[in-house]
């Protein structure tokens, strides 16, 4: 994130006066020293923006984190307009885009992030319609969020070398990852709001995907997070007991 937030100075002067567009919509979870290190950077340098960025829209995304980020103008100053939306065709014609630019723009910046994830346009729009209908979710009500039958939705996931299944797996893992680092919910609310029938099927489902437990990952995340923003301080060894946190047991 160091390294990260420095391609933000592509922004300072003497660039030329300029609307700038900030699209977080893929952020799935907010880091608390990642947040930190941004928000140093930002304030920082916040007058130096202020000399070339005429206005500024961010656009945030859904749950938890959209709310981190949403509350991230109110840690500056305020030394440029800024604004915060929820879809990025708004933000454009807050920033003086018409529509008939905006679209190729968000046309590029799709084209962009597919390049560098490596994730297909139909994947990230099944994994937005889903985190919209999480935890009660059914193939039907996706596809006919998306446009398209159920037939055709699962007929183009399976070209594209995956299934509904597989892709919502996914998703739940994530939310769940964003749950675990940004709120003290204990893993059975975790469990139930990503829409696992049973804590024992989300340990089984996070462990499957992600190599450890529930309980495991969000101490290795916190402690990390802990011991990068206080980079003096020498992390403490801890060892927590097995089958904490209402935790599943495994098999061997």
């Amino acid at each position: 994130m160091r390294r990260l937030v420095h391609v933000l100075d592509v922004e300072l002067a003497p660039a030329a006066p300029h609307a700038s567009l900030v699209d977080a919509r893929r952020l799935e979870a907010a880091d608390p020293a990642a947040f930190a290190v941004l928000v140093k950077y930002m304030q920082a340098r916040e007058k130096s923006f202020g000399t070339s960025v005429q206005r500024q829209a961010l656009v945030r995304p859904e749950g938890v984190a959209g709310a981190v980020v949403g509350g991230f103008y109110t840690l500056l100053t305020g030394a440029y307009p800024s604004k915060v939306f929820t879809e990025p065709a708004a933000a454009l014609a807050w920033l003086g885009q018409p529509e008939a630019r905006a679209a190729p723009l968000l046309s590029k910046l799709n084209d962009l992030v597919a390049e560098a994830t490596g994730q297909s346009p139909l994947l990230r729009e099944l994994h937005q319609a889903m985190k919209g209908k999480l935890p009660d979710i059914n193939l039907s009500d996706v596809a006919r969020e998306m446009g398209m039958s159920e037939r055709t939705l699962q007929r183009r996931l399976k070209e594209a070398g995956t299934s509904f299944q597989a892709e919502l797996n996914a998703v739940q893992v994530r939310m769940a990852q964003g749950l675990l680092l940004e709120t003290d919910m204990k893993l059975t609310a975790v469990a139930v709001e990503v829409g696992c029938a049973s804590l024992q099927h989300f340990s089984s489902l996070f462990r499957k995907l992600v190599g450890e437990s529930p309980s495991a990952w969000r101490e290795r995340q916190l402690g990390k997070s802990s011991a990068e923003s206080e980079p003096d301080k020498a992390p403490e060894e801890s060892i927590a007991p097995t089958g904490t946190d209402g935790d599943a047991p495994s098999k061997a």
